[in-house]
């Protein structure tokens, strides 16, 4: 009876996040990291503004540290007469300069909020080092963060070049960046995002995670661990079953995500501007292979009508199986004794985002990509992916790792066993970090 109230207890009050510094030591670096996340968000959005307003190829050079923007009459000339060498101008000869200058602070802009996100991560992250605040097991986590923030932008510039290269001059179709290297370029900032998140989330769960254990293991007053040894067998198999379906469900997002990136690359969404059918076809199989694109598997990345049938399947199938998790945990009578109240709120956002996102998409195809709400769509993507992140990682105390770490502690208490994690096994934060989510 005693057990059965203390597991009640630990599910109301669930795991919550400890963004207190006398609670939780590492909160000021959660805060950075999870800031940080905040301004890659902001980044993709005015990266998408940028695509949207055919701002991405007014700037034809890449200086590594940035620079300013023209900054008299004459420098201003010398930018556009150097853009009007490339051969998207062939296509715009009708441009005047105020209207370069708006492309141009687009694209300016973008460019250098990548720096300021470089400095905004580096700079504190020497300082948290350099006081050994970084949590214990961390140290390549920021490592890889910096890697693949560096990455960025030289994708970012491999992606520019694609639309910039003189087999451009002659397309009769508006010019634009690569498909391919545009979809490269949205993954990269979309796993970075990631990435932080999921970083920042972990850093606020130490103290539940380790409790009073020492440089990075478990202690003994683990509420995670004492949660993951307190549910029983039916609501441990119903938690893992809600989390695979997490896990799916954020893959799936990710893979929607990669094909809207082939849609906005092929300028996919300014065509087939009806729902649910496909100008009155549900599947329009005549359009959905070009002979001219070969080899054949082409047609799922440059191919208008695959694209854009493509990106509707996977939208509907994540919007609809996102409601469908949330039912299940946060709805369903067998969650009343698995889930914990961080779980069911992110269900229910999820669910709730994941059909809005939907609704968002048609609107903006009805309505024929206006600037604002495609904007608005692609930021969407970040909401879906961010719930999707945070459902998986709230439910980590029914991962493999935790679960396995649990049934050590509970055979070492058994007699003849060996007290603590078992035969001297340190198993630290940083390892629970990067593989709670397999």
């Amino acid at each position: 009876m005693a057990a059965k109230e203390a597991l009640s207890n630990l599910l109301a009050k669930g795991l919550p996040s400890a963004t207190v510094k006398s609670v939780n030591p590492y909160a000021p670096v959660a805060k950075w990291i999870l800031g940080t996340s905040g301004l890659v968000a902001g980044m993709v959005h005015i990266g998408g503004v940028t695509r949207l307003t055919k701002s991405g190829l007014s700037m034809t050079d890449w200086k590594p540290f940035g620079s300013f923007p023209p900054m008299n009459e004459q420098a201003w000339k010398e930018e556009f007469d150097r853009y009007k060498t490339f051969p998207e101008w062939q296509q715009r000869k009708s441009m005047t300069m105020e209207e370069f200058q708006y492309i141009y602070y687009w694209e300016w802009g973008h460019r250098m909020l990548g720096r300021v996100v470089g400095v905004v991560f580096v700079a504190p992250w020497a300082y948290f080092a350099l006081r050994k605040r970084i949590p214990a097991g961390y140290g390549n986590r920021m490592r890889l963060l910096f890697a693949m923030g560096g990455t960025q932008g030289l994708v970012g510039w491999w992606m520019v070049k694609s639309g910039l290269g003189e087999d451009r001059r002659n397309d009769r179709k508006e010019i634009r960046v690569s498909p391919y290297r545009l979809a490269a370029h949205l993954g990269m900032a979309f796993a970075t995002y990631s990435t932080l998140l999921w970083t920042g989330l972990g850093i606020l769960q130490i103290p539940n995670d380790v409790a009073n254990g020492s440089n990075g293991s478990f202690g003994t007053n683990s509420k995670t661990l004492a949660l993951a040894q307190s549910l029983t067998k039916e609501a441990t198999k119903y938690a893992r079953k809600v989390r695979s379906g997490a896990i799916a469900i954020t893959g799936l997002t990710a893979v929607t995500v990669a094909s809207g990136a082939f849609v906005a690359g092929n300028d996919a969404g300014n065509a087939y501007n009806t729902f649910p059918k496909m100008n009155d076809q549900w599947i329009p199989k005549d359009d959905m292979i070009d002979p001219d694109l070969v080899p054949a598997y082409r047609n799922m990345f440059e191919n208008t009508a695959m694209v854009q049938w493509n990106h509707r399947v996977l939208g509907t199938t994540t919007a609809v199986s996102a409601a469908t998790l949330a039912f299940m945990g946060a709805v369903h009578p067998m969650a009343r004794n698995a889930m914990t109240p961080q779980v069911v709120k992110g269900l229910t956002v999820l669910g709730g985002v994941a059909v809005g996102q939907m609704s968002l998409g048609i609107l903006t195809l009805l309505n024929y990509v206006p600037v604002g709400l495609a904007a608005a769509h692609q930021l969407g993507s970040l909401v879906v992916l961010s719930s999707g992140i945070y459902v998986v990682h709230s439910l980590r105390y029914v991962s493999p790792t935790f679960l396995r770490i649990a049934n050590q502690r509970m055979a070492s208490a058994l007699p003849g066993g060996v007290s603590g994690l078992g035969a001297g096994r340190s198993t630290t934060v940083s390892s629970i970090a990067m593989k709670a989510h397999k």
